[in-house]
């Protein structure tokens, strides 16, 4: 099984400097350039706290880029 589809599975939240988040099995090293957001939890819970806080899926760089040429 995927270790990332597993519904039994401990998963933490990571979030990158563009505010991206992503579901990690909590036994993987974290890659450079992610930070833990969430702690370990079920994959239900580290779900449910994505969709609650990733609610704009652009990359923040464009988001401020936006806002920058904004009339």
């Amino acid at each position: 099984m995927n270790p990332f589809d597993d519904p039994g599975a401990v998963y933490v939240v990571l979030v990158n400097d563009e505010g991206q988040f992503s579901l990690w099995p909590e036994f993987a090293e974290v890659p450079d350039g992610w930070r833990i957001a969430h702690r370990a939890a079920a994959r239900a819970t580290c779900i449910e706290f994505i969709e609650g806080n990733w609610t704009d899926m652009r990359p923040a760089s464009l988001v401020r880029a936006a806002r920058t040429t904004a009339p």
